[in-house]
């Protein structure tokens, strides 16, 4: 006789470090503060570049995306906001509640539902072939940027935030998205996959 499971997180994560009612609190914690720091120092790490000096933000966000699954990774993006929202320096330049309706509120908010979709594919095992990979990671970098345009275009108008807000990080962007697509595999590389009953 087959047992049905119909929610088996297998997540990279989840196949290498798996959760259980012992580790659950602790496991949560580490991993989020964990995450949170890189994020952090993502967001403090500029890289020359052209046109524009390259932040290392969304490729984190991806990469734990795929690392994590969607629930944690996004949790872990809604725990550094909220580091920055309380006033940590975490954010690339101030901190505070205010500087959510500055000119990167959108992003920010993009980075966590960015996280939660990317996730969630990757936990479906949809990253399987390089041609699906860089199409999530492409789709989750898509919305970090229509929605941070979205809130420029409030601000600033649409076609300065459509120059400013997306166009200049274009080639930084496609670096970013090649590099989290080469990394899937190697995440995965050496890690069984949690079997699924039917």
């Amino acid at each position: 006789m087959h047992t049905t499971s119909s929610a088996v997180d297998n997540s990279i994560l989840a196949r290498l470090w798996p959760a259980s009612p012992r580790n659950a609190i602790l496991r949560g914690v580490v991993l989020v503060l964990a995450g949170t720091a890189l994020l952090a120092m993502s967001a403090h790490t500029q890289v020359p570049f052209w046109p524009v000096k390259m932040s290392m933000q969304t490729f984190v966000v991806l990469v734990l995306a795929v690392a994590y699954g969607g629930r944690l990774a996004a949790a872990t993006v809604l725990a550094y906001l909220a580091e920055g929202a309380v006033g940590l320096p975490v954010f690339v330049g101030g901190a505070g509640p205010a500087y959510f309706a500055g000119p990167t509120a959108g992003y920010l908010v993009g980075f966590a539902v960015a996280a939660f979709f990317v996730g969630t594919l990757a936990e479906r095992g949809t990253m399987r072939t390089l041609p699906r990979a860089l199409f999530v990671l492409f789709s989750g970098d898509a919305i970090v940027f229509a929605l941070g345009v979205a809130w420029l275009a409030v601000l600033f108008g649409l076609e300065k935030a459509a120059y400013a807000g997306l166009v200049v990080f274009l080639p930084a962007e496609a670096l970013k998205i090649a590099l989290a697509a080469a990394l899937v595999p190697l995440l995965r590389r050496g890690v069984p996959e949690t079997p699924r009953n039917a």
